[in-house]
């Protein structure tokens, strides 16, 4: 029997018995306070963020049932396109401190926090000693300054708490490679399963990896491997279906319309707009032609002019480091799984069991790289060449692969470059490339930090020469290490940084959230171009700024729900003006909505502005086949509904139920004239009175 066979069976954490360096713990806890600032300073500025899911978090605070279901509205008409778990977190939030800005905010800033401790501590635990705390702090700080996750962890999309529970879902992963236990794997299924239930699909991305890195590293034979497997795969699928069961068993008259799906059904969510539909696009549901957002599909989507200073700034360095940490890795642990002469350790030979090399890197590091390697290739695969809808914030979800890939990539070839002159090359490549691209994607856009550029090229240059001439002696070889050590990192990490600190300075375009100089990211129309002014203002659907009709800026923080005061708020509101949103509130009565209108973009205004609901006909889209003509019937003849709106929605004139409820209106309904609200007279009003 072979050492590696017996090392299978039990292998310890990869931890030094001795205590941390000195510097570990001050410098983890300064990139953790580097974090919370990048997350919560001047987060009051960002409003209602994404006022669709502000909408739906400000209703799940009006209704339990809202809650649940993750409705939009607390009449529970229509849900959002997505799971609700993100809205859950935020949610409580709101209903123990009430709704506003720091309360639905602060959970996302806590999670992002969260997740760059967890990705410490998941590469800590992969190399001992001082290696492993190095490649720790290296790894967190790359995560910190990675400049989508900033955006994106100061808004409220659900990307944020998808990530946290993936890189919990990888820790657990790796643990269960240690250790064996089928409850540690079972665990880190579940975690996938709650991330379903926050993004669906997009969860999933990570199971090959945890798949395969368990099959090749895990103790055991590999039939009780299997096994394991087999137990997690039944834990994902309970954990990942249990709320899609209940809502599609749920009888369709007593929940809400399920948006964006297209029979009412969780599945057909899943599995279509949220799923099939991400990949190929087509159907104006699941994405449009050329990705929208984030240019056209292909390889090089990630370092085009919308993407590359969002996530690809270390995208390299993490594919040579994946590469090189794998190759060390595995020649290292075979070399201290066999003596000299090259003949197994018998099994009865207990240091084949704590050997160093062995504990380090066998179940450590190369089951670390390969988890993490796995993790970046298929997220890579499936947005470089997803066909549907792309917002560049998805990448947000490959920055704990990069991040960890850089921290133990980069340690393992360090410790290659100090002892092996065959591998002195490795390092300093790395850097010269990390440093060449980054100089590429600032000159991109040289109004921004001018002089950042040619430092970044100047610094680099010195850390892989230096890197090169410590080789050459060992009088100052150490000296010159360090300080090309220290060029290099900040070579590497100066453009992030400068990225990533731009979201503090403006409010977060809640819809499509980018870090940079504007310009520098965002809608991308077809081929990539970028839009007029960038994106990070401009787009529709942001919070506030440049959207034609929209409101002015700061208008979101006028006022509590509810204050018609404040006027709209959260984004764009349609044809619905102030003195309108007035009249509607004095004449509801007892219906169970304020008003119906076509698309969630025009009703999630009017519920942040009124705090009362609203019925979005047509969902997010506006072609949401939710309302039918039977179903308005029974809501006007019961009393539930008085007043609708006909026009505004992106699925056609009617929005969600088409001509057939417009046809319908038109005959039953009455227009309401302008005068009545105290609108001009001139204008033509799409308000109707029904009933």
């Amino acid at each position: 029997m072979t050492a590696a066979t017996v090392t299978r069976r039990a292998v310890p954490p990869a931890r030094s018995r001795r205590a941390a360096p000195r510097w570990a713990p001050p410098a983890f806890w300064s990139v953790l306070a580097l974090a919370t600032v990048l997350h919560v300073w001047a987060l009051g500025r960002n409003g209602d963020a994404n006022s669709y899911y502000a909408a739906a978090i400000l209703s799940g605070t009006q209704s339990w049932k809202a809650f649940f279901f993750g409705a939009l509205d607390a009449g529970s008409f229509i849900t959002v396109d997505k799971p609700p778990f993100a809205l859950w977190v935020m949610g409580l939030s709101a209903r123990i401190f009430g709704y506003g800005t720091w309360s639905m905010l602060l959970p996302q800033a806590a999670a992002g926090v969260a997740a760059v401790a967890a990705v410490h501590s998941a590469v800590r635990r992969s190399l001992s000693g001082t290696a492993g705390h190095a490649a720790a702090l290296v790894a967190a700080l790359v995560m910190t300054l990675t400049p989508i996750t900033v955006a994106i962890n100061r808004d409220n999309n659900p990307d944020t708490v998808l990530v946290l529970l993936l890189v919990l879902a990888g820790w657990f992963c790796l643990e269960a490679v240690r250790d064996g236990r089928t409850r540690t794997l079972v665990f880190s299924a579940v975690l996938v399963g709650l991330a379903f239930n926050t993004k669906m699909l997009q969860a999933y991305l990570v199971v090959p990896a945890f798949a395969a890195v368990y099959l090749v590293a895990a103790p055991g034979t590999v039939p009780r491997r299997l096994g394991r497997l087999l137990a997690a795969g039944a834990a994902l699928v309970v954990s990942s279906g249990w709320w899609m069961l209940i809502v599609d068993l749920w009888p369709a008259a007593d929940r809400p319309y399920i948006g964006g799906s297209t029979d009412n059904s969780v599945w057909d969510l899943v599995i279509g707009y949220n799923g099939l539909g991400r990949i190929f696009g087509g159907e104006g549901r699941g994405g449009g032609g050329g990705g929208g957002f984030g240019g056209e599909p292909g390889a090089g989507r990630l370092f085009n002019d919308v993407m590359a200073g969002q996530i690809s700034w270390l995208l390299p360095f993490a594919v040579l480091a994946l590469v090189c940490g794998l190759i060390l890795a595995t020649r290292r642990a075979a070399r201290a799984a066999a003596p000299s002469g090259g003949e197994a350790v018998p099994q009865t030979a207990p240091s084949a069991v704590r050997a160093p090399a062995v504990r380090e890197d066998l179940p450590g590091a190369r089951a670390a790289l390969i988890m993490w390697g796995g993790w970046l290739a298929v997220h890579y695969a499936v947005f470089s060449f997803s066909g549907g809808t792309f917002h560049p914030y998805y990448s947000t979800a490959m920055a704990p692969a990069v991040a960890a890939l850089t921290g133990l990539g980069g340690v393992l070839m360090w410790r290659a470059h100090r002892r092996s002159r065959a591998w002195a090359w490795a390092l300093p490549v790395g850097i010269a490339v990390t440093g060449a691209w980054a100089f590429t994607v600032l000159r991109r856009t040289p109004d921004f930090v001018p002089w950042l550029a040619w430092t970044v090229a100047g610094l680099t240059a010195v850390a892989a020469a230096g890197l090169l001439l410590a080789r050459m002696g060992r009088r100052l070889r150490l000296r010159v290490a360090a300080v090309a050590l220290v060029a290099g990192l900040f070579a590497g990490l100066a453009g992030p940084a400068a990225y990533a600190v731009t979201p503090l300075g403006s409010a977060v375009n809640g819809t499509n959230p980018t870090a940079g100089p504007a310009g520098s990211g965002g809608f991308g129309g077809p081929g990539g171009m970028r839009m007029p002014g960038g994106t990070r203002e401009g787009f529709p659907g942001g919070t506030r700024e440049g959207f034609p009709g929209g409101m002015p800026p700061g208008d979101a923080a006028e006022g509590p729900p509810g204050d018609a005061g404040g006027g709209m708020r959260g984004g764009p509101g349609g044809n619905v003006s102030r003195q309108m949103i007035e009249y509607l509130r004095r004449n509801r009565g007892g219906a169970s909505w304020l008003v119906a209108v076509s698309s969630a973009q025009s009703a999630s205004s009017i519920i942040l502005s009124t705090g009362q609901p609203v019925i979005a006909m047509g969902g997010f889209t506006g072609s949401d086949p939710a309302m039918t003509v039977d179903r308005l019937k029974e809501f006007v003849s019961s009393g539930r509904l008085a007043y609708l709106m006909l026009g505004g929605g992106r699925g056609g004139p009617g929005g969600g139920g088409g001509s057939e409820v417009n046809t319908w209106v038109q005959a039953n309904c009455t227009v309401v004239a302008p005068s009545e609200y105290g609108g001009q007279e001139s204008e033509q009003s799409s308000l109707h009175r029904c009933g």
